[in-house]
């Protein structure tokens, strides 16, 4: 994965009105931090920070961000983002070991088309967005690809399907389900409480209706038969 490069300026002021004042001027409040580096403040241009996590690698990139003449391979974490705007607020910079292993979230991406599973009414339900995984920050990957063409009602992908590359590891339980073929959703109208009253009384009204009628006829039946006599 290419290292992407992000310039950083250093000695921001800290707290909530400069914070305030720097996001009004474009700039995002950032901090760099990591194994042997005292936590250092800096402020980075919104546009590009937006332009180096729009790559394929999204925030798994690796950042070469150059702060006051030196420069920190990074990767960029823990983003605060504004809850109605959506808009980053903070990050942090982590700074990484080029030749050791770090963490990372993958996004997993489903491909194919489940025919047989459409054919019967089936839905197919993603239980696993993202896998975590161990590797050096340049062999990283973009995503995972899980193909889903073969799923049928019952079936399921796993993590162990999926191809995970040379110098990438995983913890994740490979019998872990990725996703799944359900069965049709049945959808069951009930009836309002109200409704179902109304229906029982009808049902209750119409049998003393018809109980009556058969008692009238049976008096009506006996009267001819004593007049006739």
């Amino acid at each position: 994965m290419a290292e992407l490069t992000l310039v950083a300026e250093p000695g921001r002021p800290t707290g909530t009105r400069p914070s305030r004042r720097l996001r009004h001027e474009g700039r995002i409040p950032a901090v760099v931090y990591g194994p042997g580096v005292e936590p250092i403040s800096v402020s980075v241009a919104a546009r590009d920070l937006r332009t180096v996590l729009s790559t394929e690698a999204g925030l798994n990139a690796v950042l070469s961000l150059q702060v006051d003449g030196k420069r920190f391979l990074t990767l960029a974490r823990e983003l605060q983002r504004h809850p109605v705007r959506g808009t980053v607020t903070h990050v942090d910079f982590q700074v990484v070991d080029p030749d050791r292993e770090v963490s990372a979230e993958v996004p997993i991406n489903l491909i194919g088309e489940a025919v047989e599973l459409h054919r019967s009414d089936g839905v197919l339900e993603q239980q696993m967005f993202s896998l975590t995984i161990k590797s050096r920050p340049a062999d990283i990957p973009s995503h995972f690809e899980l193909d889903i063409s073969e799923i049928v009602i019952g079936a399921s992908v796993r993590v162990a399907d999926i191809a995970i590359p040379a110098g990438v590891s995983t913890d994740v339980d490979p019998e872990s389900i990725v996703a799944i073929g359900q069965p049709p959703r049945v959808v069951v109208e009930e009836v309002p409480e109200g409704e179902a009253a109304e229906g029982e009384e009808g049902a209750e009204g119409e049998e003393a209706a018809g109980e009556g009628g058969a008692a009238e006829a049976s008096a009506e039946g006996g009267g001819e038969s004593g007049g006739e006599s």
